[in-house]
């Protein structure tokens, strides 16, 4: 099996310091350093990539699904009811909801768009959910092939097809294709859908999702960059290298050939393949378990925060 992408391999450890602490400049200082070594060996390439005008199929992804701009991802906050002492911390400072008291920096409730409070329910409501249903762990990564079925055209035009389009059918027609997932299921060709065990609506998301689907977990880091700078960076950074990892199983498992990418393919038309996904499913699931707990918390101390 091959090893996922190394360098994103976050530290769970703090994630969200404690509420109503008071970090010391030593700490927060800290906190930025590791930070921003996580992150720049990811977002370095990627803004090269983009400079250049050069595509890459699996990391774009997480900066056009998920639009959160390289520079607040870099840009630390401690989130909400933390307090900041010392200097002023570069950037945190001229952000509009940060205020200035005699302990220090803080996020200021009332600066909070109320018109966000019930989105922040909602996602709350969303991980809630999600974090007490069983997983499941028998889609096999058939969404990304779900969306070049009997297709005229494929999403990533770079890329060859590991197959032709008459057995790329094949393989979709002889496995269960049981997505649960709204945001992959509205991606999928006309014909695929009827072949869907699910028909995920949004208004049934939160009843649908669940905790084994690569995609739900890669969203932990979409939901708590929606919610930026009110959401821990430290939280954010690790949702964002925890779906970094997942985006490159999503990809390896697809009927995409990435072998100019120098990534070999998860087969998922080969039972063989198929036990490989699984397993990633599980350790993946495993690993936004802590995250999961971990944002439930902070979308509670939000609310908490901004409803007072």
């Amino acid at each position: 099996m091959n090893a996922p992408v190394p360098a994103c391999s976050p530290d769970r450890s703090g994630l969200l310091p404690a509420e109503g602490s008071i970090l010391a400049e030593a700490d927060w200082r800290a906190r930025i350093d590791r930070h921003h070594a996580a992150l720049d060996p990811l977002l370095g390439p990627h803004l090269d990539r983009a400079a250049r005008g050069e595509k890459h199929p699996v990391m774009d992804f997480l900066f056009q699904y998920y639009p959160f701009a390289p520079a607040h991802l870099r840009r630390w906050t401690p989130g909400v009811g933390v307090t900041l002492a010392g200097d002023a911390v570069p950037g945190y400072d001229q952000l509009k909801e940060v205020s200035r008291t005699d302990a220090g920096w803080i996020l200021d409730p009332a600066r909070f768009p109320e018109r966000r409070i019930d989105a922040a329910r909602w996602v709350l409501a969303l991980l809630e959910k999600t974090a007490v249903r069983a997983p499941r762990f028998g889609c096999f990564g058939l969404h990304e092939w779900a969306m070049v079925y009997r297709a005229g055209a494929v999403r990533h035009g770079q890329l060859p097809l590991r197959f032709s389009p008459e057995e790329t059918a094949r393989v979709v027609e002889s496995l269960p294709v049981s997505c649960s997932h709204y945001d992959a299921f509205r991606f999928f060709t006309p014909e695929a859908r009827p072949l869907n065990r699910l028909q995920p609506k949004l208004e049934t998301r939160q009843d649908l999702e669940q905790c084994g689907c690569l995609h739900v977990n890669m969203d932990l880091y979409k939901w708590a960059s929606q919610f930026y700078p009110w959401i821990a960076s430290d939280l954010i950074g690790a949702a964002f290298l925890l779906a970094c990892r997942i985006r490159e199983l999503d990809m390896r498992a697809s009927p995409y050939d990435l072998a100019s990418m120098g990534l070999t393919p998860v087969c998922i038309e080969t039972p063989e393949g198929r036990q490989e996904y699984v397993a990633w499913q599980q350790r993946f699931a495993d690993e936004a378990k802590p995250l999961r707990h971990a944002m439930i918390e902070a979308f509670r101390r939000l609310l908490l925060a901004v409803t007072r």
